[in-house]
């Protein structure tokens, strides 16, 4: 199919002046099938619409949130992926973010400050951003019951790396998950809505991010886990009364949703 090139339909290179990346990168994203263009014009060339431009802006919002391609691949080619949704979970994984970041940047002011004041920081003063978030708190007990699958495997090569800057990311954001789905719960949301799902699916990324490549399938089981197990349900549940098991039915809907979009 060949389109007329105009003021609407760019070639490679205005695309990738316009969006700040490379002419490579932009082909590798063609080959892989990421980012086709509509058409190519008479000379050959590749010619991007509108709808493909929108489509580059979701690719890169979702790299810059350090999603892998392939996982960007299988977020933009279900049939009911939904571009409002995905903004929204972007700016809210961006939120996040800029929270992190404001806190190490004050810790940082607060140790230059020292510094040039010739003052000593106390160890409570230097690590105060970073909490007092234990992940080890359970990891005897993972590795007894899970230690031979895979996941679990991964999940101790990712961890073994992690610093307290990690681990107190993760909390934050698993934080920001289950306080929105307690909001939502509050005002009357359906688990089985979309908006509650869409919260699953971040809570689904958030683990395929940090943890191990989380399946549709194990997600919901990590829903059940959390329904079913006293200590995880209590966790859960101290965001609000019953918290577990709507995530438990969330996070169902969600991979229900999944299973039939495949």
């Amino acid at each position: 199919m060949e389109m007329e090139a105009t003021i609407m339909a760019l070639k490679v290179s205005e695309v990738a002046r316009l969006a700040g990346v490379s002419v490579r990168t932009l082909h590798h994203y063609d080959e892989l099938g990421l980012i086709r263009p509509s058409a190519r014009s008479a000379a050959g060339y590749r010619l991007y619409a509108p709808a493909d431009l929108e489509r580059l802006q979701q690719v890169l919002f979702f790299r810059e949130l350090d999603f892998p391609l392939e996982e960007i691949q299988r977020i933009l080619s279900a049939p009911d992926f939904d571009v409002a949704v995905a903004l929204r979970m972007q700016r809210q994984l961006l939120s996040e973010r800029l929270a992190r970041v404001g806190s190490l940047i004050k810790a940082v002011d607060a140790a230059i400050t020292s510094l040039e004041k010739g003052a000593t920081m106390t160890g409570e003063q230097r690590f105060e951003v970073f909490g007092d978030f234990d992940p080890r708190e359970h990891e005897a007990e993972a590795a007894e019951r899970w230690g031979d699958s895979a996941a679990f495997k991964e999940s101790a090569q990712r961890t073994k790396r992690y610093q307290k800057q990690e681990w107190t990311q993760i909390k934050e954001e698993l934080n920001s998950i289950f306080s929105d789905l307690a909001r939502l719960a509050a005002a009357g949301g359906a688990p089985m809505g979309a908006e509650a799902m869409a919260i699953a699916e971040r809570h689904r990324l958030h683990v395929t991010r940090w943890f191990y490549p989380c399946s549709p399938s194990m997600h919901r089981g990590l829903g059940e886990l959390y329904a079913n197990d006293p200590r995880f349900q209590a966790n859960i549940d101290r965001y609000a009364e019953g918290l577990a098991d709507f995530a438990r039915q969330a996070w169902r809907a969600n991979a229900d949703r999944s299973s039939q979009a495949e």
